[in-house]
């Protein structure tokens, strides 16, 4: 995962959490390490939410034959223990075919803890859009203005709804979280104000170039997108989550989804859930897209979402499809701090990790994690040897 690929989600300042114990929400991506491992599981008990409610079944994992990979490290040889204690990994999990390889967790979290998952949510929210045009609710050559008139006029006036689920609205915009003047720092800085403060920011942009022809990571839009859906549906993004996947694909547990000064979820950030939904979310993708018995994600879509659709600025084998980032062999949705699914289509296999890093992003911390990811999947599939997954 490279720096562009995991950038924060706008993150709204609220009013700090009444519980001594807990982080304050306007500090998250400073928290120390001590309150990362307290806030992440605790998310819905800091930032306001809309709760994702699963349904009266629950999806089994069963076990399949354990695997135990060790990591070449410096010149040692390391367990997974040794690796999650190094990198901070909150937990862990390997399926092949839908069994349980290996699961294992750390820095106190237990398994009925959920984890925020950072931008991991703009593949779920991919998964929505799908969802929507399957209820023949949404094109993916609607305009966005049809949905968010409030933005005619402005560079958002043109753009489509499979654009914005490329990143490739050709919108102007700056995603640093370390620049006070950053589009996403003021964002952030208009936070719970009066009126509509993401509306308002992306009205203010400028156009940098022809929709549909060049990538450009952008948060905002990605919250953009999940207005567009929740009204194209009539439903917020939560309760639709709750009826097109978490109640007929069987999660275990209720998420929740932070919301805005407006009620609406940050559709590119902040979905809490356990480490085995984690999972289900790679295996409903691998799946086909299915749940309940029906046809939730149509399969073309869902094909053209985990699949090369716009190239990006990182290096190759690389590639962006909606929302899902692409490599020669695997797919992944991902968050800064370490949060990743990554899908092995051809081998079945899912490789969930959630992680407390001390630094959003780093070329090291990525390298640790594609060495465990790379470790895991030729545990899983001895057959198959890895490639780097992008």
């Amino acid at each position: 995962m490279r720096l562009a690929a995991v950038t924060a989600a706008l993150l709204l300042a609220v009013p700090a959490a009444a519980d001594p114990a807990l982080p304050s929400a306007s500090s998250m991506l400073t928290w120390t390490p001590e309150q990362q491992a307290i806030g992440y599981r605790s998310v819905e008990r800091i930032f306001p939410h809309h709760v994702v409610k699963r349904g009266a079944t629950v999806r089994p994992l069963p076990a399949g034959t354990p695997i135990d990979p060790t990591l070449p490290v410096a010149g040692h040889t390391w367990t997974v223990e040794q690796w999650m204690q190094a990198y901070r990994v909150s937990g862990v999990i390997v399926l092949r075919d839908g069994k349980v390889l290996l699961e294992r967790y750390g820095l106190g979290r237990r398994p009925d803890d959920t984890w925020t998952s950072f931008s991991v949510a703009k593949s779920v929210t991919a998964l929505l859009a799908g969802a929507a045009i399957g209820d023949g609710k949404l094109r993916l050559d609607d305009p966005v203005v049809r949905f968010v008139p409030e933005l005619a006029g402005s560079a958002y006036d043109g753009v489509t709804v499979g654009q914005l689920l490329t990143m490739s609205s050709g919108v102007a915009w700056t995603e640093d979280y370390t620049d006070p003047d950053s589009d996403n720092s003021r964002l952030s800085r208009a936070g719970f104000g009066s009126g509509d403060a993401l509306i308002g920011a992306l009205k203010a942009l400028p156009r940098a170039h022809s929709p549909g022809t060049v990538w450009h990571y952008n948060t905002a839009e990605t919250h953009l997108a999940g207005a567009v859906i929740a009204r194209a549906v009539g439903m917020s993004l939560a309760d639709y989550l709750s009826a097109k996947i978490w109640r007929p694909y069987g999660m275990e547990h209720d998420a929740a989804w932070i919301i805005d000064g407006q009620g609406r979820e940050a559709a590119g950030c902040c979905l809490s859930m356990t480490l085995r939904d984690y999972a289900r979310v790679g295996q409903f993708v691998l799946d086909g897209g299915r749940a309940g018995g029906k046809q939730v994600v149509p399969a073309d879509y869902l094909a053209a979402a985990t699949s090369v659709r716009i190239a990006n600025d990182q290096p190759p084998p690389s590639g962006y499809g909606y929302f899902w980032w692409i490599g020669p062999r695997a797919f992944e949705a991902s968050g800064i701090f370490g949060q990743s699914i990554l899908v092995y289509p051809r081998e079945q296999i899912v490789i969930a990790v959630n992680s407390a890093w001390p630094r959003p992003v780093g070329a090291d911390l990525f390298a640790a994690l594609h060495l465990f990811d790379g470790a895991a999947h030729d545990a899983a599939a001895p057959d198959a040897p890895a490639t780097l997954h992008r």
